[in-house]
């Protein structure tokens, strides 16, 4: 039970991605067919809103509620990280769906979300077990 706010918080995140019209397969569709810019413009606002507290963390030294400093490492881009984000666009466009929406279509009655989630398990469980042969 004492565990119950993080479920609470998800709700809300669900909620708020349904009523925001985020979870929407024709939305993600017409997004990706260029149609028009409604997930566009929360993306680039979520990637500036995330730029902004990189660079406020980094900037002021933050520290976390018990006192650790925040360190955010810079990550290399290489063969790996280009074949796992075509692979996640590539699910995204097909699926309707990347992670945070999955169990807020479940939960909006979207029954084919499941077979999303089904997918979205077995690829995690499949990169667990090939890590360490896949490219750096």
């Amino acid at each position: 039970m004492k565990d119950i706010k993080y479920t609470l918080w998800g709700i809300a995140f669900g909620i708020l991605l349904t009523k925001a019209d985020l979870i929407s397969w024709f939305r993600i569709r017409n997004m990706f067919l260029f149609k028009e810019a409604h997930l566009y413009l929360v993306i680039f606002s979520a990637i500036a809103t995330a730029a902004l507290a990189v660079f406020l963390i980094r900037h002021f030294k933050m520290k976390t509620l018990a006192g650790q400093e925040i360190v955010i490492e810079k990550k290399a881009l290489n063969k790996g990280t280009v074949i796992g984000g075509a692979m996640f666009g590539v699910g995204w466009a097909a699926t309707g769906a990347c992670a945070g929406p999955i169990f807020a279509q479940i939960g909006a009655g979207e029954w084919g979300a499941i077979m999303t989630l089904t997918g979205a398990v077995f690829g995690a469980y499949s990169y667990s077990v090939t890590k360490s042969r896949l490219p750096h």
